[in-house]
């Protein structure tokens, strides 16, 4: 089936799946992976500046021979390359690296730094047409509320840690009450809590025929949430497009949403340890 698209609040559609490439270093792998994906049937590919692979990643695109306008690409700009004068270079590389002629969406990788000066040069970049959308990344409910309250172009995108135990249900309220569509990273837990063989997550996998990585997949967009699931295995990433045949029902929506343990184990924003650090990343 093919995979459902999502408005964004200027007008865009967008895949509600796609391939993330975090800790993908090796260019060729990565290179091979997005290729893989793409005829799998994926066009959404997400990268970052941070990620270090936006070459292989425009490399595969440009390969494909699936026409530009069909495959979404969103790439995040670092904390070091925020600031009304830094960003728009941060942009320039970020196009040139990909060279695939413009990018569909960037993000703001962290609400850290001064992205308040980085916001306003992405809204001059996305109207100039090279930028398709804008967005931000990390930013929780407090802060995307504060940014959208005083900025000219509201957010298309905030892309969080986002999984079974770690469900964010305040922090969707809160964008779809702005208009801000959200899309996950990490969207099995980077593999913690054992995901792979949590009772819940496999009883629901088995009623249904399917994996407990494709429950967990289906489970986030059935709330409206994009998702973005890493692999460098070509087995692994069409299994995980394989979600667009079945549907949870509210007893299985019901029975995953007892697994949310309302904190993080993999990035905690409130880590000032972390927070310091991201500031001196890339500085």
């Amino acid at each position: 089936m093919r995979v459902k698209m999502i408005k964004l609040n200027n007008g865009m559609e967008m895949p509600m799946e796609g391939l993330g490439v975090y800790q993908v270093l090796d260019m060729a792998e990565c290179e091979q992976a997005v290729s893989d994906a793409l005829k799998a049937g994926y066009r959404l590919i997400d990268t970052a500046a941070s990620y270090n692979n936006e070459e292989a990643v425009g490399a595969a695109i440009r390969k494909s021979g699936i026409p530009r306008e069909e495959i979404f690409v969103t790439t995040k700009i670092w904390v070091a390359d925020f600031g009304d004068d830094k960003t728009p270079a941060a942009v320039e590389r970020a196009l040139n690296k990909l060279n695939i002629g413009y990018i569909d969406l960037v993000l703001l990788h962290q609400a850290m730094s001064d992205y308040y000066g980085a916001w306003r040069a992405l809204e001059k970049e996305y109207e100039k047409g090279r930028i398709k959308a804008i967005g931000v990344s990390n930013f929780y409910p407090d802060r995307l509320v504060d940014l959208c309250e005083n900025v000219r172009i509201i957010p298309a995108v905030n892309q969080v840690e986002c999984h079974p135990f770690y469900q964010k249900e305040y922090d969707l309220e809160v964008m779809k009450e702005l208009g801000v569509s959200p899309m996950a990273w990490a969207p099995f837990a980077e593999g913690g809590h054992d995901i792979w063989n949590n009772p819940v997550l496999k009883e629901i996998a088995e009623k249904h025929g399917k994996t407990v990585a494709q429950v967990t997949l289906r489970w986030n967009v059935q709330r409206g949430v994009i998702v973005i699931p890493k692999s460098v295995h070509q087995n692994r990433i069409v299994e995980n497009m394989d979600i667009w045949d079945f549907e949870l029902d509210t007893e299985d929506m019901g029975k995953i949403s007892t697994l949310d343990t309302g904190k993080t184990e993999i990035f905690d924003h409130y880590d000032i340890k972390l927070v310091r650090l991201c500031n001196q990343l890339g500085r």
